[in-house]
């Protein structure tokens, strides 16, 4: 029984040189086309939650039209942190780690603060914007011959091709 142990101990082989480094190369292909994909999946994930953070925004925009007679009538601009203040939205952060420029308050658009413009009650642009230099924003401001139009935001205009960075 032990002989016949040994014998066959003696008869086994291991994996040639030639054998591992095709192993290895095969690997690397599979890794090659794996790790750009899964980053994409990542960004477009990224994207995906700036685009519900900005939704949000226009939700609470519109809790705040439908509560303040203010920005019933005329043009008026509600920034991030007026909404956050005022407990239409809790704090935002931004999936990229950051967080979103505040602002405190607007009379004309700006592209430095978080915002949502209201003319006459309506929503007629939202910007969102990374506060790091190297984040992302969302931004859809509707042209004065739009407004005219009316020609309202809702969030079914935000896509993800709206989200660029800075």
């Amino acid at each position: 029984m032990r002989q016949m142990l040994k014998n066959k101990l003696k008869d086994q082989k291991g994996f040639t040189l030639i054998e591992l480094l095709a192993v290895i190369v095969i690997l690397g292909i599979i890794a090659a086309i794996a790790i750009p994909s899964i980053l994409g999946l990542i960004d477009n994930t990224k994207k995906d939650a700036h685009l519900a953070n900005a939704q949000q925004m226009m939700s609470s925009a519109k809790m705040a039209i439908a509560s303040e007679a203010t920005y019933q009538t005329g043009t008026k601009y509600i920034t991030l942190k007026e909404l956050q203040d005022k407990n239409y939205i809790e704090k935002v952060e931004s999936p990229d780690g950051d967080s979103y420029a505040e602002g405190t308050t607007l009379a004309a658009d700006d592209a430095t603060v978080s915002y949502v413009k209201i003319v006459d009650g309506k929503i007629y642009g939202i910007s969102l914007i990374s506060a790091a230099t190297s984040g992302r924003k969302i931004s859809l401001i509707r042209t004065a011959a739009e407004i005219t139009a009316g020609t309202t935001v809702s969030t079914k205009d935000i896509t993800r091709s709206l989200v660029v960075a800075k």
